[in-house]
């Protein structure tokens, strides 16, 4: 027998008759382990960062929240724990707080959503031209012409109070989504009746109205004539908005609208029902957001 031959019988001779040994550690617990690779975890923290407050985290932000998780083993408590703090967080970042940067990116996101992502300059500039046709109407004694333009600048106004009103509670996101539709740039980009219809629908609904709907509104949209739609009294645009904003579509629009934008596709029947149910009563999107952001398709680890 050569010296590697019996060097090798000898250590499973050793190692068969030996008992393995067991080492505990005292007040050491093992961080638990997923088995996802860290550079994964990096990947998931800075798309959440991305998509919920519209940056990416600081160096600090990253490598906190890459632990946590990790010595968490990554379970959804631990995911939840951390959309928590970056969608609801109340410590400062920024200038502002993790909640109010959840809020100006929403707001950034609706009005991408409704009127191409307009500018607060683009809208103050509307309102201004609105302001300015009031004054020279005052000054022509053109009283219903002062009083529909400065209608027409007060609706721009309430696009832009939307960023400081929504994260107050002042009005809900049902409201805001029902200024957006109604101002003068969403009207400039979806002209014509036609369009309008369709665009509100699509908006609202994620989805193009039935003949019957569309033949239903339009009367009232064109020409302020009386009309039904979805078993509502219609009979102009504010009174089509309401009827739209109220029924129960606006609500799976708005879970449909959140899947599509978090993961470009539609939610199954199940993730519609549980999208439902996190939006609830209060109209709390980032509920929503919470749902799909800590799933394993989300994060990129399945």
């Amino acid at each position: 027998m050569n010296r590697i031959a019996w060097l090798g019988t000898s250590l499973l001779l050793i190692t068969a008759g030996c008992k393995p040994e067991v080492f505990t550690f005292e007040d050491n617990p093992v961080p638990g382990y997923s088995g996802i690779p860290t550079v994964l975890v990096n990947n998931y923290v800075n798309r959440a960062y991305i998509d919920g407050i519209g940056r990416e985290p600081t160096d600090a932000e990253l490598d906190e929240a890459v632990a946590f998780l990790e010595t968490e083993g990554l379970v959804m408590d631990a995911r939840q724990a951390v959309l928590d703090s970056l969608l609801r967080g109340s410590a400062p970042t920024m200038g502002t707080t993790f909640r109010g940067a959840y809020f100006d990116k929403l707001y950034s996101d609706l009005k991408a959503r409704f009127i191409d992502g307009a500018s607060e300059g683009i809208l103050q500039q509307y309102r201004g031209n609105f302001l300015f046709a009031a004054y020279n109407d005052s000054l022509g004694g053109d009283l219903l012409g002062y009083a529909l333009n400065t209608e027409r600048a007060q609706r721009l106004e309430n696009v832009m109070l939307i960023r400081t009103q929504l994260p107050l509670d002042s009005i809900d996101l049902r409201e805001a989504t029902w200024r957006l539709a109604y101002n003068a740039v969403y009207d400039q980009i979806n002209m014509n009746s036609f369009n309008f219809i369709n665009a509100t629908f699509d908006d609202f609904f994620q989805r193009f109205p039935t003949a019957a709907e569309f033949d239903a509104a339009y009367p009232s949209i064109e020409s302020n004539l009386g009309s039904s739609l979805m078993g509502q009294p219609i009979a102009d645009k504010p009174s089509y908005l309401n009827v739209l904003t109220s029924n129960a579509e606006w609500d799976e629009g708005t879970v449909r609208w959140a899947y599509r934008s978090l993961l470009s596709r539609e939610p199954s029947d199940a993730e519609l029902v549980e999208g439902l149910a996190a939006l609830g009563v209060e109209l709390d999107l980032a509920r929503v957001y919470t749902t799909i952001m800590k799933t394993d398709e989300y994060a990129g680890f399945d």
